[in-house]
């Protein structure tokens, strides 16, 4: 059985065939569309260019926002204004004539990973994806807890310090470039996670200090998920998990952690993601084999 899978982003909307053991074919993307009609009329002509000769079981889409799948509708709000507050699933679901499923692009990722990825040999597990922010999803049983506000597993909401700065700020390579920017009175956007860490390498102090502040308010949030929810593993997801340093240095912190909390035994188990961005193709579907 090969099923639809879209993830909708602010730039960018990927889609590929999944078939039921988790590979993908024919994957290919769009530039996101400014207005709901053409967005509609983009997720169709998909459809139609990938109609096979087997079934397709259904399509799922990724998609930002505090997604409900059970009413249809998806709450809150992202760069997407116009998928907001009204029973898209239904409505796109009548436009390609199957079952439509959808659920938020973090949640996504980590079921994507927990079905054939980093996560395929544990039940419970926790996702952090490190961006522009910090987002996150907690698992149990391979399904994504949700919360009753649709917001289970917001850990870039969790406050780090006295100054109430929250994780998103803090500990993500989007907060680490926005920091240094308002450190030299520079544009916001004149960084990139890839910079910083050049600067790093070459001695620059404010890079090395901020870098330094991340890992340790992740190392922070770490011991708090895994103390609050006691998952089999917390996986990583965004760009810099592929960097070979970046879990290291979150565990180095997390041992000191570790060794000044004298009660805490459990040390967590780190890990990386496997699928980067397919990660949300794969679990957008996973609703169809339910």
């Amino acid at each position: 059985m090969n099923y639809l899978a879209y993830d909708v982003g602010g730039s960018s909307v990927k889609y590929a065939l999944v078939d039921s053991a988790g590979n993908l074919r024919d994957k290919g993307s769009f530039k996101t569309p400014k207005t709901l009609t053409d967005f509609y009329r983009e997720v169709i002509r998909v459809k139609e260019s990938l109609q096979v000769a087997e079934k397709v079981g259904g399509a799922g889409f990724s998609m930002p926002g505090a997604v409900n799948n059970d009413t249809g509708i998806i709450g809150g709000s992202s760069a997407i204004d116009y998928i907001h507050d009204f029973p898209i699933r239904q409505a796109l679901s009548e436009r390609l004539g199957m079952t439509v499923v959808m659920e938020n692009d973090a949640n996504c990722a980590a079921l994507g990973e927990a079905w054939t990825g980093a996560g395929r040999d544990f039940t419970d597990l926790a996702y952090l994806v490190i961006g522009t922010g910090v987002g996150g999803a907690l698992v149990q049983d391979k399904k994504v807890i949700h919360g009753s506000h649709q917001h289970g597993g917001e850990f870039g909401y969790m406050v780090m310090n006295d100054d109430y700065e929250i994780l998103s700020n803090v500990g993500s390579t989007g907060g680490l470039c926005r920091q240094l920017a308002a450190l030299r009175s520079v544009p916001e956007d004149t960084y990139d996670g890839r910079m910083v860490y050049d600067l790093r390498e070459q001695g620059d102090a404010d890079a090395v200090r901020l870098i330094d502040k991340m890992y340790e308010y992740l190392a922070r949030a770490v011991y708090n998920i895994q103390y609050m929810y006691d998952p089999e593993a917390i996986i990583f997801g965004g760009a810099i998990s592929t960097r070979p340093d970046f879990i290291p240095a979150i565990a180095e912190r997390l041992q000191k952690i570790l060794d000044k909390v004298e009660v805490a035994r459990i040390k967590p188990k780190l890990l990386p993601c496997q699928y980067g961005n397919d990660a949300n193709l794969l679990g957008a579907v996973v609703g169809l084999m339910a």
